[in-house]
């Protein structure tokens, strides 16, 4: 397959692969026609994907399997009167009709918008009327379901709703709607032809700020996703890849659909109800997954665990994404398992923009070097190129004259915030950094995540990973706390080792180790302990929740 898209596949160094780098991009190229029925076609019974669940249910999918269903499922929303350009969000946590429905709604040329099982009523009005969505399919969750009813009569957009793994009065039925339709989709022509161009995905971000903006992706964006899952991920065509993800973000779509499908790889979905390392650990031992990736908060967790009582000798390649993985969590896990944790950056505008890449050695601490499909460059306040050494803004260049291969084309329904983030012909993707002399990037913390105290600018991570370093952590989340003098002071939340209690000892001790380690400057003044740090369902800290409490206690 991938002979269609790269011309040249294997590269002889880092420095061969970021100059020779090529895509060839089909004309109106869709992902659910062109890889998902196109290796059915090659290969009926090529494995797809491999699902379970905590409650011993497991289904086996080939390609031939997701082109049929996936096809009676665009025929469903056909009949429902979903159309090219219509707007679907789904809630479906690790359901395998996710990757069902996803394939639908891109031969429909439908835009899907994934969601998260957190959102609550009045994050899902916002949704539906930001977007004007048309159609809601929802996992059967009590929660879940209970918001998404609440939030029916504020949504006048809203036509249906559909009901996946059980059945609810006032719902369709997935499973039984999907049945009804025939398994043969044949592809649009004419109007009804999705191209390059048109909009196949939506993400609501995140944002520390504000409501959440909605990044948009065209039908190209999973070729850009290569990358992702061939040079970073290190897929194998026929062998497992599990990415640790929920549906409802981004980072499913970096490591659990597009890339590693067009690579052939079998996607390893686990549908959790809750994440407890020894779980997660003994899936990988009894499916024998060859590639894996986790955000650093799992590494961390599953290293309290007796790593030595599980088989893990099937993995071949393990990535880390989310967050920035601490040098402490890379060296433990390394003596523990010989495995070298390679870092990956990149955002929900974006595929993975900087990584650890095959050619050279991954260094603790540091995310990697550029991907050859984005003209990254760190900048100071004046736009002018840092050197190296000097911490700036990490910024994409010449997207007006270039366009980089999974980079979003702006965000929907929003000129002005388009014009914003990339009028000028860059990008800035509001991440703060420093490149060495080797050209390995080293991540400092989002623009709003920096703290300024006293004149000084401290990034959260360096601070975080001198506190990881100290034998009572399990966790920390480092942000800045309202002070009356300095304006903002450095604070850590942290998480203890079981056997460890709070104490003002504890905190001097705390403070005098990262004073020791890191700049004396950088020490936490503020040391709050607690049970557990808030997170997305992802696995990321929530630093703008406890930012947010803090202001609300000043």
């Amino acid at each position: 397959m991938l002979e269609r898209f790269l011309p040249k596949q294997n590269f002889d160094s880092y420095e061969d692969f970021k100059q020779n780098y090529r895509v060839v991009v089909p004309e109106n190229f869709n992902f659910g026609f062109d890889i998902v029925d196109e290796w059915a076609k090659r290969e009926d019974n090529k494995p797809a994907l491999v699902w379970c669940d905590d409650r011993g249910g497991e289904r086996r999918f080939s390609f031939g399997d997701i082109s049929r269903l996936s096809n009676k499922t665009a025929n469903l929303f056909r009949s429902l009167g979903v159309k090219k350009g219509d707007v679907v969000l789904c809630v479906l946590r690790r359901r395998f009709e996710y990757w069902i429905t996803a394939a639908a709604l891109c031969k429909l040329g439908a835009v899907i918008i994934p969601a998260s099982l957190q959102l609550t009523a009045k994050d899902i009005a916002y949704r539906v009327n930001a977007a004007k969505i048309k159609y809601l399919v929802c996992v059967n969750d009590d929660f879940v379901v209970s918001q998404a009813e609440a939030a029916l009569p504020h949504c006048p957009t809203l036509e249906g709703k559909i009901m996946v793994a059980g059945t609810r009065e006032g719902w369709l039925s997935f499973d039984r709607e999907t049945d009804k339709q025939p398994d043969v989709f044949p592809r649009p022509t004419g109007g009804e032809s999705t191209q390059n161009s048109d909009t196949m995905l939506i993400y609501f971000t995140s944002g520390t700020t504000g409501m959440p903006k909605m990044v948009k992706h065209d039908f190209t964006h999973p070729l850009g996703h290569i990358v992702t899952a061939k040079y970073w991920q290190c897929v194998r065509e026929g062998k497992l890849h599990m990415s640790v993800s929920d549906s409802g973000w981004a980072k499913f779509g970096w490591g659990k659909i597009y890339g590693q499908w067009i690579c052939g790889a079998v996607i390893f979905a686990y549908d959790m109800d809750k994440f407890v390392p020894a779980n997660l650990l003994q899936k990988l031992e009894q499916y024998k997954v060859t590639t894996f990736c986790a955000p650093p908060t799992m590494f961390r967790f599953m290293l309290l665990e007796d790593l030595s009582r599980y088989d893990l000798s099937s993995i071949e390649h393990i990535g880390n994404a989310g967050e920035p993985l601490n040098p402490e969590i890379f060296r433990k896990f390394y003596e523990a398992t010989g495995l070298r944790l390679t870092e990956g950056f990149g955002q929900s505008e974006s595929s993975v923009m900087v990584a650890n890449f095959p050619w050279f050695e991954p260094r603790p601490g540091s995310i990697g070097k550029p991907s050859p499909l984005y003209d990254l460059d760190i900048v100071d306040s004046e736009g002018n190129s840092c050197p190296d050494g000097e911490e700036g803004a990490v910024i994409v260049r010449n997207v007006a004259k270039n366009h980089p291969l999974g980079l979003f084309n702006g965000y929907y329904n929003d000129d002005a915030l388009t014009q914003a983030a990339m009028g000028n012909g860059s990008y800035d993707t509001g991440d703060i950094a420093w490149r060495d002399s080797d050209g390995y990037y080293w991540f400092v913390g989002r623009n709003d995540d920096v703290i300024k105290c006293s004149g000084y600018r401290i990034g959260p991570f360096e601070v975080e990973s001198a506190l990881l370093e100290h034998h009572a952590v399990v966790e920390c989340a480092v942000t800045a706390a309202p002070d009356p003098i300095r304006g903002q002071v450095v604070k850590a939340t942290v998480v203890l080792k079981a056997g460890f209690a709070p104490s003002d000892t504890l905190v001097k001790e705390l403070q005098e180790h990262v004073k020791k380690v890191t700049a004396p400057y950088k020490y936490p003044r503020v040391v709050e302990f607690v049970a557990e740090l808030p997170k997305t369902i992802s696995g990321k800290i929530k630093r703008a929740q406890i930012r947010s409490a803090d202001a609300e206690k000043n």
